[in-house]
């Protein structure tokens, strides 16, 4: 099971993360849950903004886009994953295999300006709050977004054709549970350099941009929150932030570790679990992060059961 003599018709093979059918069978459990949470979360967090008014804000509409993000980028990776743990199947075709590596940069890369884009939003909120309602219009905030999914198709189009030209004479086994870039390279039996450096460019580059945003907006944000006398005052515009620093901060570490390395630095067991946190538990995380740590999501979701209770009375 492994070497083919073949080019871009080929099936690869997902090895996954372990060949223990015990284990294989604990960790479908695991991540089945972890999808059904991922799912209702997001898909929650979306219907809660939709349904309630209150909620019809920039924060919350870049909130929601997040979640629909996060919904997708979970559903690009454990479905196939889930059915590769519970079958002996392990086959992906070349196509599927890139589109799945496509979406998954496309999302990813989409992620990233979004997040900045809610550091901005955040920046104002605080930090020019008499001017909020004019500076984050509804125009600009069309304009964020837009802008984050042209980049995300653009630079995932760029890595995907980059690799087109690769040819597969080796193994046909990919070692991980998902068509991700590093492990297929390993597989290519033609120099890699070109594309190792295009990859490089488009994640340092996403990093670099985003994270300057982000510092500048935060840095900025500290710096008016240390002036506001009250401690009540310091401590409530902190909390409007709060969220979105963890969730970025939780998304950025585990993306630089697993990315802004050289290919020979590629660790099977600690990349696949960092992998796993990526793919899994962060979009999981994300509506947990954000709602639970929002009182206006919860009484958002008070609203919205208690029209719902007295509908059913009505009825």
């Amino acid at each position: 099971m492994g070497s083919r003599n073949n080019t871009n018709g080929l099936d690869f093979i997902l090895k996954g993360m372990t060949d223990s059918e015990e284990i294989q069978q604990v960790l479908f459990m695991l991540f089945l849950l972890i999808y059904l949470i991922t799912v209702l979360g997001n898909a929650g967090m979306i219907l809660i903004i939709h349904l309630d008014l209150q909620l019809q804000t920039p924060m919350y509409f870049f909130l929601s886009h997040l979640s629909f993000l996060d919904l997708a980028y979970s559903t690009d990776i454990t479905p196939k994953t889930l059915e590769n743990l519970l079958t002996s199947n392990k086959y992906i075709s070349f196509i599927d295999c890139f589109t799945q590596m496509y979406f998954f940069y496309f999302l990813a890369i989409t992620e990233i300006f979004l997040l900045s884009s809610m550091a901005y939003d955040r920046y104002v909120a605080i930090c020019n709050p008499l001017h909020y309602q004019v500076v984050i219009s509804r125009k600009l905030c069309h304009t964020l977004i837009t802008g984050s999914y042209v980049l995300g198709f653009i630079q995932s189009l760029v890595i995907v054709l980059s690799m087109n030209n690769l040819h597969f004479c080796k193994s046909n086994v990919i070692y991980h549970f998902f068509c991700d870039v590093i492990p297929i390279l390993f597989l290519s039996c033609t120099d890699t350099h070109d594309t190792e450096i295009i990859i490089f460019m488009v994640g340092s580059l996403n990093a670099m941009v985003s994270l300057i945003t982000i510092s500048v907006s935060y840095s900025c944000i500290l710096s008016t929150i240390m002036k506001i006398n009250s401690t009540s005052g310091k401590h409530k515009a902190f909390s409007t932030c709060a969220s979105h620093l963890l969730g970025v901060t939780v998304y950025y570490s585990t993306g630089i570790f697993i990315y802004l390395k050289p290919k020979k630095s590629y660790s099977l067991g600690k990349d696949q679990v960092a992998s796993v946190f990526y793919t899994m538990v962060i979009p999981m995380l994300n509506p947990l992060i954000y709602s639970l740590r929002n009182r206006e999501v919860k009484n958002a979701l008070s609203r919205v059961m208690q029209k719902r209770e007295g509908s059913r009375q009505l009825k």
